[in-house]
């Protein structure tokens, strides 16, 4: 199963929000993921099938070994579901 983790700068409320965003479009789109959030920091340690965040925060885990997806505006869930179903494949 892949694990998908939404990153922000403390890891609180627009992470746990985005979270939830992820959840929903994964389900109407049928891929099953594991799906949590979590502070810029820690997310350094933390492994991954791919990371999401807002641009200016997730460009920092961008070692050629991480999945980065970037989002302009965290909140638009439109940019969420494109990305997702872009990026993220069924499996």
């Amino acid at each position: 199963m892949k694990k998908i983790l939404v990153v922000c700068g403390n890891g609180l409320g627009s992470s746990f929000i985005v979270e939830m965003n992820v959840k929903a479009i994964l389900k109407e789109l049928g891929i099953e993921a594991e799906v949590s959030h979590t502070d810029l920091t820690t997310s350094k340690t933390e492994r991954a099938d791919y990371f999401i965040g807002s641009a200016d925060l997730v460009e920092h885990l961008e070692d050629g070994t991480r999945e980065v997806l970037k989002l302009n505006n965290i909140m638009d869930k439109q940019e969420l579901r494109q990305v997702i179903e872009t990026k993220i494949k069924e499996g």
